[in-house]
């Protein structure tokens, strides 16, 4: 029929439309279900679940005021003003930087972490103006090798930071490499306990440090070395004392340390190494030491350290040593000296005038106090003298009229008929 045969292809184009309408349709679903799937999938593999849950954090989860890096296995917490360590650090993490913050205090069991951060091997905590670091700060880190601290006003490091609370039952500190440069404790601790002998108690205590294979304490003003403050270091071989006061080294300063390397003593105080030091030094075998920039006075208590120079081996750049005192012998370089060349000036060396100065002074405040009380006194003591006088006169009238008597026979006899 003509009526059919108009209404055939009209049908089928109309249910051509339809059939790519619904194609078209289908892969619209397909397509953004597709993608949404796997994002809640990949969201749900590596972000924790909202906190309404009360979910735990997820190990992987990188602190949010830090910078991580899993493939380096680092994790940057710098210039954060963070007051105290993340809670939630990764438990991948080798390498912490928590520098530039605000950790005034770093308490017992600062890193402590279920599960634990075992492969930490590197901590910065430098310029963080800490203050003070409790008994067992670092204990839960079984695999930490490297510990700086440097730029830290420190005034309390406890004796037990690197040991733990009982350092009778705590293991060994597995730190080998510890920095501890610059640190600046306000004047008025420093009045209070000496950068020195908080230094030593840490170093001393339970023996927890004996794996130590570098120490570094430059730039803390320290004026002495304690008695054996190395004593409990037997594997030290990296000691850096440069930019202190030391003034001089006691005997027994490097004892034992027999796989020392190198020693660092540069811009100090030192003015003559002394007999027993030299005999040290050169019974360390492997050791290099580095003596520049210090004020070396080259008179007669200089000859032995002259001779010990010139015959060692294990002074780096020891030509460039050079006199700083006295005047005459400014800028002269050690190993250039004869025994003839030095000599003690029989002139007293400035502190000494100073004393007899001070000494001095003293006396002529003394006798002018005395003057002073003989002149408020002078009636009575011119009274007192008069007396004295008078007493005086009369004993010596008595001796006069006896020694008359004694003279003249005639008085004699009066006297002797006169006393029967």
């Amino acid at each position: 029929m003509p009526g059919g045969c108009s209404r055939g292809p009209a049908a089928g184009d109309g249910r051509l439309r339809l059939a790519r309408l619904a194609l078209v349709l289908l892969g619209w679903v397909s397509s953004t279900s597709l993608p949404s799937s796997a994002s809640s999938s990949t969201s749900s593999a590596s972000l924790p679940a909202p906190a309404a849950s009360g979910q735990p954090a997820l190990p992987g989860r990188c602190p949010p005021p830090c910078e991580c890096s899993e493939a380096a296995r680092t994790v940057k917490c710098v210039n954060r003003n963070l007051t105290e360590v993340p809670a939630d650090l990764p438990p991948y993490v080798r390498t912490l930087f928590l520098t530039g913050n605000q950790l005034a205090v770093l308490p017992a069991g600062a890193f402590a972490r279920r599960p634990p951060l075992a492969d930490l091997a590197a901590l910065n905590l430098s310029g963080n103006r800490l203050r003070e670091v409790g008994a067992g700060a670092f204990e839960h880190l079984p695999g930490l090798r490297q510990l700086d601290l440097s730029h830290n006003p420190l005034a309390d490091l406890s004796p037990f930071a690197f040991s733990g609370s009982n350092a009778s039952v705590a293991a060994p500190s597995p730190v080998a490499e510890l920095i501890l440069n610059r640190l600046e404790p306000p004047a008025s601790v420093r009045q209070n306990r000496s950068m020195e002998r908080m230094v030593a108690a840490a170093l001393r205590a339970g023996h927890a440090l004996r794996g130590l294979r570098r120490l570094e304490l430059a730039s803390n003003q320290l004026l002495y070395l304690p008695r054996d403050v190395l004593a409990q270091l037997p594997g030290l071989r990296h000691l850096d004392l440069r930019n202190n006061s030391l003034v001089s080294l006691t005997h027994g300063s490097f004892r034992n340390l027999t796989h020392l390397e190198s020693l660092h003593l540069e811009d100090n105080a030192l003015k003559v190494l002394r007999n027993g030091t030299l005999a040290e030094l050169q019974s360390l075998p492997h050791v290099r030491v580095f003596l520049d920039d210090n004020p070396w006075v080259c008179d007669c208590h200089m000859v032995d350290m002259v001779a010990w120079l010139k015959e060692t081996e294990i002074v780096q750049g020891k030509g460039r040593l050079t006199c700083a005192f006295p005047e005459k012998m400014r800028h002269r370089v050690l190993l250039e000296l004869n025994s003839s060349d030095l000599d003690c000036d029989p002139i007293l060396p400035p502190s000494l005038q100073t004393s007899y100065v001070f000494l001095g002074i003293v006396l002529a405040l003394i006798g002018a106090i005395f003057l002073l009380v003989l002149y408020l006194n002078r009636k009575g003591i011119k009274k007192w003298m008069h007396n004295i006088r008078d007493a005086c006169r009369d004993h010596m009238e008595g001796y006069h009229y006896r020694y008359e008597i004694n003279a003249d026979p005639r008085l004699t006899n009066l006297s002797s008929n006169s006393d029967v």
